[in-house]
């Protein structure tokens, strides 16, 4: 029976079977392959080119700096074109590959149901719920408030949610994977490490504290909604394309900040003599650790702008433990994020939270100091 002869309201089984689209003879067309398939097979020679590129970016670097630009081998100016040049394309190639793998986890874990996971449990657990929660949940600082009040309105402790406000802008899929691709796994797994247990700690005393009197009074006459929450399927369509959203979105609004922080990083590569800041910010400087946290607050960046930092610090002698204090206390403790928080905290819990943070972060710097 012709497509076009069935009556709307009719389903029957060849109809259910027929695609939308219609030949002109009006007999249905046969059926195109799924998103999900064309996804699955348009990716797989996508990995492959990315995979070629990222392991060719040495020599193409290289090749453009002294090759096409003809810059004087060992020369300031070329040293940091040569960084640049590479380091660029390397960081965001791993920040889209990771974020689009990020992307598919988050699409199981929206707001409410992070929400839903953390109400009702016990604060010890639900600190370490909270903290490893921050790490594939969307978080910054203009979703501070909006979370905040609905963390603490669905009846989630207070140090359960200072927990996951600090591990969710720390601790986060831009962190890791620029870590990773500027000083490996090792780096990388001994920040994640740390950050958790600043989260997880830091959250514990803070509810041991029993500020919730410190919250503003109108966050306090909130009521919780008693509406049950109920999970929306998703199917593995919606996740590949939620996850190409995130690249869209993330990648869209940070690859300034990582060009811009990689050129700061370029120029003190190039140009900052070796051995300088192993004398202000490396390990026989004791003060260095909270000077680093101190000079870090008032920093408005976010781990894409700060990380090639980091690294050009680290490569000019910059002591491990003193740089990822300063790269903690920009992430976690910025001066902007606190001002948008006192909407809802006031200052005694603010300057506690800082505290807090602010302690946990300088034992990160000088242990590593020590041991490394």
């Amino acid at each position: 029976m012709p497509c076009s002869e069935r009556k709307f309201d009719m389903k029957t089984t060849e109809e259910k079977s027929c695609c939308c689209a219609v030949e002109k003879d009006g007999t249905c067309a046969s059926e195109p392959p799924s998103k999900t398939v064309r996804y699955l097979l348009s990716g797989i020679p996508v990995l492959a080119l990315w995979w070629l590129i990222y392991l060719n970016l040495p020599q193409f670097a290289r090749f453009f700096s002294y090759g096409v630009l003809h810059l004087p081998a060992e020369s300031h100016i070329g040293s940091a074109v040569e960084f640049f040049v590479y380091d660029t394309p390397k960081v965001l190639m791993l920040l889209t590959l990771v974020v689009f793998g990020v992307g598919l986890i988050r699409s199981f874990f929206s707001p409410e149901r992070t929400r839903a996971i953390l109400a009702g449990k016990r604060e010890s657990i639900g600190n370490v719920l909270a903290a490893l929660l921050g790490i594939v949940t969307p978080f910054c600082s203009c979703s501070a408030v909006p979370l905040f009040i609905g963390f603490v309105t669905a009846g989630i402790p207070l140090g359960v949610t200072f927990s996951f406000l600090i591990s969710a802008p720390m601790v986060n899929e831009i962190a890791l994977v620029l870590l990773y691709g500027l000083f490996g796994w090792k780096v990388a797994a001994i920040y994640l490490g740390t950050g958790l247990l600043i989260a997880m700690v830091a959250g514990w005393t803070i509810g041991r504290l029993r500020m919730e009197r410190h919250l503003e009074e109108w966050v306090l006459q909130l009521q919780t909604s008693e509406s049950s929450y109920e999970e929306e399927g998703k199917t593995w369509e919606e996740r590949i394309e939620y996850g190409l959203e995130a690249v869209r979105d993330i990648v869209g609004r940070v690859w300034l900040y990582v060009v811009l922080g990689i050129a700061v990083g370029a120029g003190i590569h190039g140009y900052v003599p070796e051995g300088f800041l192993a004398s202000i910010m490396g390990k026989g400087a004791w003060w260095s650790v909270p000077v680093a946290v101190l000079i870090g607050i008032p920093i408005y960046s976010n781990a894409a702008g700060i990380i090639p930092i980091v690294h050009a610090l680290i490569e000019k002698g910059a002591a491990l433990g003193t740089v990822l204090a300063f790269m903690m206390s920009v992430i976690a403790l910025s001066l902007p994020e606190m001002v948008i928080l006192r909407k809802v905290l006031r200052p005694a819990l603010i300057g506690t939270f800082v505290g807090v943070v602010g302690f946990g972060i300088l034992v990160v710097g000088y242990l590593f100091n020590l041991l490394i």
